[in-house]
């Protein structure tokens, strides 16, 4: 069976390691990024390095973005070169985190060009890149979802959860209860550190009780180390705070915790760590 032809967009913290896993599946891909040198790496793994989106996506069955923002994205899609090169009928999948209504607004855009489209925001940070284990909420036609579901999983657990734009719902809810949990574990540490008492073994004792999750043994660690180097960083979550703010917004709904969670966010990047890991929220506790 012919192998599907794939461009990806985007090769950052999270992209990198996604398209090296597309390239160890063996999977023929062309790659562009701003930014070269960050895509030159993939060569040696067997990427084919592109020079312009006209080159990346020309003659490829599926296209992939993973881009930082809503800002980041419509520069990509709402471009001419972008736009009128890629083959009729393929796919483009974006796993980038954005609002929902710019999901909708590109499965529109892309429709008129007779391009299939999948909202697929991911979660799991660069561990789960990495080791291809990623949450992958999805959006779009079921369809199209299974056509692409064997690549889908070269990088994750891929789940269909609605139409296009119900993944980016997906992982704002998922970003609520990240950035919430963040918080309360930060609060939990800095307790345990005052009483002093030993946090690595709240850690070992919370473990299988109600209050263990990933982001208690992971974040918790990285709180407890002070290591906030960035697997996903204060800038993106205080987007996704912002993004879930304002579609709940839309629909007049309060989340009271979610604007308490999205103020800190926000201080620590006026504060200069927009680029540290976002369980540096522990900063914020005195």
């Amino acid at each position: 069976m012919k192998k599907v032809k794939i461009g990806f967009i985007g090769i950052g913290l999270m992209g990198y390691p996604m398209a090296k896993n597309l390239l160890k599946s063996k999977y023929q891909i062309k790659v562009f990024n701003r930014t070269k040198n960050k895509a030159l790496k993939l060569k040696k793994f067997g990427a084919e390095v592109c020079n312009s989106l006209k080159e990346v996506v020309s003659d490829r069955d599926l296209i992939i973005t993973m881009l930082s923002d809503d800002k980041a994205i419509k520069k990509i899609y709402f471009n001419s070169e972008f736009l009128k090169n890629l083959k009729v009928g393929s796919t483009v999948i974006d796993m980038s985190s954005a609002n929902p209504k710019t999901a909708i607004n590109l499965s529109k855009l892309l429709k008129k060009y007779k391009i299939n489209f999948l909202d697929a925001p991911v979660s799991g940070g660069t561990n789960g890149a990495e080791n291809a284990d990623l949450a992958i909420m999805v959006g779009g036609d079921k369809k199209v979802f299974s056509k692409n579901l064997n690549i889908l999983k070269k990088l994750g657990n891929p789940v269909l959860v609605g139409k296009n734009s119900a993944g980016q719902i997906a992982k704002l809810a998922n970003q609520i209860i990240v950035g919430i949990t963040i918080g309360s574990v930060a609060e939990a540490i800095k307790l345990s550190q005052k009483y002093k008492v030993n946090p690595i073994n709240i850690l070992t004792a919370l473990k299988g009780g109600w209050a263990d999750s990933k982001v208690l043994q992971t974040h918790g660690l990285r709180m407890i180390k002070n290591d906030f180097k960035p697997r996903g960083k204060n800038f993106s979550q205080l987007k996704d705070m912002n993004n879930i703010l304002d579609c709940a917004k839309n629909k007049k709904l309060e989340l009271p915790l979610s604007k308490i969670v999205k103020k800190m966010y926000n201080k620590l990047v006026k504060t200069g760590l927009g680029n540290y890991d976002h369980s540096s929220l522990y900063k914020s506790y005195k």
